[in-house]
């Protein structure tokens, strides 16, 4: 913590702290502020390759502004503080994330070992899972943070807003046709949290298992066989698919006897977890697919909206007119489940495709595609991780938000591969 890492230390093994603040995924912004002073006095700074299609994105951004008070056919709602905030957030948190990506980047293995860093991100790991479990245990654990204690009301009780700033357990969803708790501290969605667990679960093997001793390998076995009560109870088919799909991208692209272990662990896994009592829950989720229905009528919305600015899209969100259900607006007592769904909120993706237009869409997809091409022939523990999570950041953008602390993780794993010395 008093090297020139600390920003990083701060931000991975202090982000239980920064959670209980009220900060949480807002703690990278805060910490870009002495990265970027830290970063302009080690001048000339390196930067990797890629790099200018995330300048390209960011500028945009700053384009899409234009559009901020338009209304495209089939959308609904005023311009209001809401849209302006949360295009200054996005703008904010896109700056920030290239700083931190930069500052990684330019730190020398001395500085920061890329051990130390799979550490850090192993501890994060640990404190996701205590979070989940916490999300199982005790769901309506929720406390007012100092933060919110200091906004003011117009802005504390905006709905994106309160997410970021009042820590909670778990998220309550009729995923099941009945309300269910759904883990997500320390986060700020339960789908952020299904993000993140994955992402970290891979980094936390390859630091912990790896690159581990004896005593690390036993507590990781203990401590991915606790994962797997929250990663259950979060009802989140996304994570299921990508921890599947991770798991054989590592069978095709190991080899000899890795490859023959991890076959039997994964087959064992799989027994024991269908004899376990956790399997049913998965079952009773396959068999409810509520959610199927408005995903596909918000994705569908927004390729349509997206069509009347293909180039620059329109700077924030929109509210569709009508969900899925009825064309009626807004919530009524004979009505409950009528409302504004917003546009973009079922994926990075569609996310990109009403903010910044199908240009913007492009270059997010050729930023992270990018780095896996680079990087595809470094068959190190951690080039094979990276590449990992970098295809699991192009499957999540059809079904995760990369806000807040998705994308956060997401620029870490492209820092570790361009600092590693394939």
């Amino acid at each position: 913590m008093t090297g020139p890492a600390w920003p990083i230390a701060a931000l991975l093994l202090g982000y239980p702290v920064w959670w209980a603040l009220g900060f949480g995924g807002l703690s990278v912004v805060v910490l870009a502020v002495p990265m970027g002073i830290i970063l302009w006095r080690r001048r000339p700074i390196r930067v990797p390759r890629g790099f200018g299609l995330w300048l390209l994105l960011i500028a945009g951004h700053l384009v899409s502004g234009l559009m901020l008070a338009e209304m495209p056919p089939g959308t609904y709602g005023e311009l209001g503080p809401g849209r302006f905030l949360g295009y200054a957030m996005r703008l904010t948190l896109y700056l920030s994330l290239m700083i931190m990506v930069l500052y990684l980047g330019n730190l020398t293995e001395r500085e920061l070992p890329q051990l130390r860093l799979l550490r850090m991100l192993g501890v994060l790991f640990i404190t996701t899972v205590a979070g989940g479990l916490l999300g199982v245990l005790a769901p309506g654990f929720s406390f007012t943070s100092p933060v919110e204690l200091v906004l003011p009301g117009w802005l504390a009780d905006n709905s994106f807003v309160q997410n970021l700033i009042h820590p909670t357990a778990a998220q309550t969803q009729k995923v099941l046709g009945y309300a269910s708790p759904r883990p997500e501290a320390p986060f700020e969605w339960a789908n952020a949290w299904g993000s993140n667990v994955s992402v970290l679960l891979v980094w936390f093997v390859v630091g912990w298992w790896v690159y581990g001793t004896r005593r690390r390998k036993a507590l990781a076995v203990v401590l991915i066989a606790l994962a797997a009560v929250p990663i259950v109870y979060s009802l989140n088919r996304g994570l299921w698919i990508g921890l599947g799909l991770a798991v054989c991208y590592l069978i095709v692209r190991v080899g000899g006897r890795t490859r023959v272990t991890l076959c039997a662990a994964a087959a064992t896994g799989a027994l024991v977890f269908a004899l376990s009592p956790l399997a049913p829950l998965v079952v009773q989720r396959l068999d409810s697919p509520h959610s199927n229905d408005i995903r596909a009528f918000t994705v569908s919305a927004t390729i349509e909206a997206a069509t009347h600015s293909p180039v620059i899209g329109f700077g924030n969100t929109r509210n569709a007119t009508g969900n899925h259900r009825t064309i009626t607006t807004g919530k009524t007592d004979w009505c409950p489940g009528c409302g504004h769904p917003p546009l973009g909120g079922d994926g990075q993706l569609w996310l990109m495709l009403i903010t910044q237009g199908f240009a913007g869409a492009a270059l997010y997809v050729a930023f992270f595609a990018g780095a896996i091409r680079r990087h595809w022939t470094d068959r190190t523990p951690i080039g094979l991780a990276g590449v990992l999570v970098m295809s699991l950041v192009l499957l999540y953008m059809f079904i995760y938000d990369g806000l807040v602390t998705p994308l956060s993780l997401y620029f870490i794993s492209f820092a570790l591969l361009w600092r590693n010395p394939a």
